[in-house]
């Protein structure tokens, strides 16, 4: 049966996980695209059902998942992107208890822009980063950020920590914060462990969080420019301190 209608109850349930306070109370959330449900079902995932047109869920009829197959118009309602491929997934949100790290992670303190989070996540990956901490951040579950991570949301352990639990989590790991006043990064040589700490896009790296750090590295810049974008200074740095110092992390 195809579901026609915008206001059938399982359409309105879905289209609600757009909305953040309904992906907190469900702990729900949705990616779209061939690509990204894909790489979900090959990450096993816990994927819940797919929703799609006949056409976008022809390329998953081997998959024994439940499948609600949608008229065009209804699908458009229920997606979030500019241009729809005509299949979406449903998944579980996934966090793992907080725990010290045994390899060199990152730390995000009050990012806020979904597109950054997104960004990071997807760098994290792509260098080898497993652990990233979230500290009074963005949702990273939002629309944006999952779309922005270019399925490397899939492929880290999210932990959701408070400031105040931060020093217990990383008493025997050297924290890094990214700062304007740091050492260069370039001549920085960095400890086999650490956490690399990137801060708020407008404020920086919180008092609390500067106060428990035992190095601090910058990128230099020319004298006129402004502060970089916080993925920007996530990739440059990450890579850096583990490529640049022959200590790849990548498999």
């Amino acid at each position: 049966m195809i579901i026609t209608s915008k206001s059938n109850p399982k359409i309105k349930e879905i289209a609600s996980l757009k909305d953040k306070k309904f992906r907190k109370k469900s702990g729900l959330f949705i990616v779209e695209g061939y690509k990204m449900v894909s790489e979900a079902l090959s990450a096993n995932k816990s994927v819940k059902l797919l929703v799609g047109t006949s056409e976008g869920l022809a390329r998953f009829s081997c998959y024994e998942i439940e499948k609600i197959e949608v008229s065009e118009e209804v699908f458009s309602h229920v997606s979030d992107a500019v241009t729809p491929q005509g299949v979406l997934a449903v998944l579980k949100e996934e966090f793992v208890e907080p725990k010290t790290p045994t390899k060199p992670c990152v730390l995000l303190d009050g990012i806020s822009d979904p597109g950054n989070m997104g960004t990071i996540i997807r760098t994290c990956v792509a260098v080898g980063i497993k652990d990233v901490y979230l500290v009074d951040c963005c949702d990273v579950y939002s629309p944006k950020a999952v779309r922005s991570s270019m399925s490397g949301i899939f492929f880290v352990n999210l932990s959701i920590l408070k400031r105040e639990d931060v020093a217990l989590v990383m008493e025997n790991t050297p924290i890094i914060v990214a700062d304007m006043n740091g050492e260069n990064v370039f001549a920085f040589n960095p400890p086999d462990k650490y956490c690399l700490v990137i801060g708020n896009e407008a404020n920086g790296v919180s008092q609390e969080i500067r106060n428990l750090a035992k190095h601090t590295i910058k990128i230099p810049m020319a004298s006129h420019s402004e502060s970089l974008n916080a993925g920007v200074s996530l990739a440059i740095s990450i890579y850096e301190l583990t490529e640049g110092k022959n200590r790849s992390l990548i498999n």
